[in-house]
């Protein structure tokens, strides 16, 4: 047995043929990494803190095929919520099989990302395609599901190493850097066709938790915008220290992740229309249910009392807002913030310079409010929000990045 040993993460490398230790050391690969408590742009300057994603590992991802078209013509809160519904299926698949099983996992406006131990595989898989041919029958969107051994990223000289950060007491995320589940991705939509969703209901579809009673979430003043940005940095070797820098060019121009965060308690309110617990009911059953329909109504109804006139529910919605998820580092850094068109001129210019000395591409939406979705395990602090921009958000801000990237191609 050998071993390697820092301040944060101890991994045991066993050379002995025991197949229940060997298993037990994969299944708790990301459960065992500690989480830092630096800023996240000093984290990314630490080498020592990111480690390397065991080879017998899977990347799963989900992504709606198309979603730029389905978003043109008005479908962007389903396109939102299928990306949401993916995690929730796989988190409630994972929660059934053994709840101490801990996996990274990253939203991304049309889709999301999963790292998971090969054991696991087999049912998520089994309940993601079940997911989506849920989705094909209630929105008729095609959410692509493939998967990739991590031993084929490494092959193809490719890196994939992760780490965690604290962003408060309630919020912890997984921060991954190099170019692995970029590369992953890519092979996994060539891959997709159609008629890979199959036609047949084989597991229980399971989506407990699943919330989105919010109404659009404007900025905390009226000279803020919300921000969707993405960016880039192709070049491995050079990746922690552009993001580093761009973190910090954030953190100087829009203020801290709590300062710039688009959801704010002023701003956050209960949708009650009948509409919304409507899009909510499709979205988890698939059909009409006027039970479901009245008592999410009104439980609806006693959240806006509770929200608004209860001290716990005060709180509460302080803790909603500190469990949103809008800074993500996947390989790509992603961002939904608050600010003004001169902050976001300021910023303009450093990600223009980036792009000038070609270390990075960005693509980036302004719009007037986010959307949040849902993931509701308990109402205590068991839950986690997930925030995009309206008028696509993630999704538009991806468009005007694959314009540019075209452009770096074509001239290539």
């Amino acid at each position: 047995m050998s071993f390697s040993e820092n301040k944060s993460y101890i991994y045991f490398e066993v050379v002995i043929k025991n197949d229940a230790l060997v298993k037990t050391i994969d299944l708790n690969f990301y459960k065992n990494i500690s989480k830092s408590n630096l800023s996240l742009s000093e984290l990314l300057k630490d080498n020592s803190l990111f480690f390397k994603v065991p080879s017998e590992w899977f990347i799963v991802i989900t992504d709606i095929e198309n979603s730029t078209n389905a978003v043109s013509i008005g479908l962007h809160n389903e396109v939102n919520l299928s990306a949401t519904g993916s995690i929730i299926t796989v988190l409630n698949t994972l929660k059934k099989l053994n709840n101490n099983i801990k996996i990274p996992y990253f939203f991304g406006g049309d889709g999301a990302t999963f790292i998971m131990p090969k054991t696991v595989l087999p049912p998520v898989l089994l309940a993601l395609n079940n997911y989506s041919q849920h989705i094909k029958q209630t929105t008729q969107l095609n959410l692509r599901v493939g998967h990739l051994q991590v031993q084929n990223v490494y092959d193809n000289q490719v890196s994939l190493r992760i780490s965690k950060v604290s962003y408060n007491k309630y919020l912890t995320m997984p921060v991954v850097l190099g170019n692995g589940l970029k590369y992953a991705e890519d092979i996994i939509k060539a891959r997709f066709k159609p008629s890979d969703i199959p036609n047949i209901v084989t597991t229980e579809l399971n989506l407990d938790g699943m919330e989105c009673r919010w109404d659009k979430i404007y900025p905390n003043k009226t000279d803020k915008k919300v921000v969707c940005i993405l960016v880039d940095c192709d070049n491995e070797s050079i990746q922690a220290q552009v993001y580093s820098e761009i973190i910090n060019a954030i953190d100087v121009i829009f203020g801290t992740l709590e300062q710039r965060n688009p959801i704010s308690t002023k701003t956050l309110k209960l949708d009650l229309s009948i509409r919304k617990i409507k899009k909510e009911m499709y979205a988890r059953l698939g059909k009409y249910q006027l039970k479901y329909l009245i008592s999410n109504w009104f439980i609806t109804f006693i959240g806006v009392i509770y929200f608004k006139f209860f001290k716990a529910g005060k709180k509460q919605k302080q803790r909603i807002v500190k469990l949103t998820d809008t800074l993500m580092i996947d390989g790509v850094l992603n961002t939904v913030i608050s600010g003004t068109y001169e902050q976001v001129d300021r910023l303009k210019i450093t990600l223009d310079n980036l792009e000038k000395s070609n270390k990075i591409i960005y693509g980036i939406h302004v719009t007037h409010a986010s959307i949040m979705s849902c993931y509701i395990e308990d109402r205590q602090e068991k839950h986690i929000h997930f925030v995009d921009g309206t008028e696509g958000g993630y999704t538009s801000a991806a468009m005007m990045f694959k314009e540019k990237l075209k452009k770096v191609k074509a001239r290539s």
